[in-house]
């Protein structure tokens, strides 16, 4: 199970993307609060289609409280400041891939707490950083792939061409 942890987002239309990631790849969302939106938004819903109802998604008012609903969970932070690349660590069958608002990222302390287990996706020098659900789709496929994309049809939706 692949846990997508969003701490503090900010731009509804990153969130509703994710929320469309999560649902086509069987993860779950936890947002903590507070949220840059109202969930309601309309721009919300409108980036994640009509994948909300196929999607877990839970609330949390701090990280702490995330963490102490999941003491054994694998948490993996992703930063820009992390030296470790995302491909590096071997993710285990549930895992938490955890990302930060928008505009700032991860809180400092959290980063310094956890950086045995924080990691960076690789970028050309001078990039300030990737957007947020474009990381996040990077970040799950990679785990999928490190477990050969288990339970996946990899056929996929192939059509005949005529």
């Amino acid at each position: 199970m692949i846990h997508i942890v969003l701490v503090e987002p900010e731009i509804p239309q990153n969130t509703g993307n994710i929320v469309r990631t999560a649902a086509a790849t069987g993860s779950v969302v936890h947002l903590v609060r507070p949220l840059g939106f109202d969930t309601s938004d309309r721009m919300l819903k409108r980036a994640g289609l009509d994948y909300w109802k196929d999607c877990k998604i839970f609330y949390h008012d701090s990280f702490s409280e995330l963490q102490t609903a999941y003491p054994d969970g694998e948490f993996w932070y992703f930063s820009t400041k992390a030296s470790k690349i995302h491909t590096a660590p071997r993710y285990t069958d549930e895992v938490f891939l955890v990302f930060g608002k928008e505009t700032k990222g991860l809180p400092e302390q959290l980063l310094h707490d956890n950086y045995d287990h924080a990691v960076r996706i690789p970028m050309i020098a001078d990039t300030r950083s990737l957007n947020l659900s474009n990381s996040v789709a990077i970040a799950v496929y990679e785990v999928l792939r490190q477990h050969d994309f288990a339970g996946f049809n990899l056929a996929g939706h192939l059509r005949e061409f005529r």
